[in-house]
């Protein structure tokens, strides 16, 4: 995981709805920002906070930038939460 305290990028709920939105697939920045009736600065920010967690990779196509959620730092993020879990059931 990066430098960036992913704890800290996961507790803001908008940010856990971007994700949540990603997970069934990619999705350009202006699809995000109408999903959270967000402006364009407020979803930047957010964005850029998930990018620099590593939770959302970017691609650009043509005039417009797509987002994707990067499933690896989440399964790092699980396996290091599990160890503390016990064998619940």
């Amino acid at each position: 995981m990066k430098e960036t305290n992913i704890f800290k990028v996961l507790s803001d709920k908008q940010r856990r709805d971007i994700l949540v939105m990603l997970k069934d697939g990619r999705m350009s920045a202006g699809e995000i920002a109408e999903k959270l009736g967000v402006t364009p600065a407020a979803l930047s920010y957010h964005l850029k906070l998930l990018k620099s967690a590593d939770l959302v990779m970017e691609y650009k196509n043509k005039n417009f930038i797509y987002y994707e959620i990067n499933t690896t730092v989440l399964d790092e993020l699980i396996l290091w939460v599990e160890q503390f879990g016990g064998n619940r059931k």
